[in-house]
């Protein structure tokens, strides 16, 4: 009972701070056909766009995905679904500043690694192995040189 309060609490949430609207608004102009998800999330398939090159992405509580709802609806998907829910959850809370801090968190992981996803906080926070990202990657060379100089 609790999950599906905050469901339908994340869902006013991000209605209300507008990026639902924006998610649907990407949808339509890239020409996304919404269905209703599970969760009380949306969902936009058939994303034509290169990037992002993810198979799916989530603004506000619209995931956005290049395949069908059916396939991110499929079991094999769940760990997937949930990832991207947990983005979905994040946008409830901090409204659009999710972006420029998303995007921060991204620069600071490519800073440390080459990837934007395993150092980034937001996607750690929405499980790094659910959405297809590696635990671990090696950090660069600068980062071993300073931590040396310590």
């Amino acid at each position: 009972m609790a999950g599906r309060r905050w469901h339908a609490t994340r869902s006013v949430l991000t209605a209300a701070n507008g990026t639902t609207g924006a998610g649907l608004l990407l949808a339509m102009l890239t020409g996304a056909r919404v269905r209703r998800g599970r969760d009380g999330v949306l969902i936009a398939e058939g994303y034509r766009l290169p990037v992002p090159p993810a198979s799916c992405f989530t603004v506000g509580s619209v995931i956005i995905t290049k395949r069908s709802a059916e396939w991110l609806l499929a079991d094999k998907q769940a760990n997937l679904l949930a990832h991207e829910c947990r983005h979905a959850s994040q946008y409830a809370v901090l409204g659009p500043l999710f972006w420029p801090a998303y995007w921060l968190a991204c620069g600071w992981s490519i800073s440390l690694t080459r990837s934007f996803g395993v150092r980034n906080f937001f996607e750690k926070r929405a499980g790094l192995l659910d959405g297809g990202y590696p635990e671990q990657e090696p950090l660069r060379p600068w980062v071993h040189r300073a931590l040396r100089r310590r």
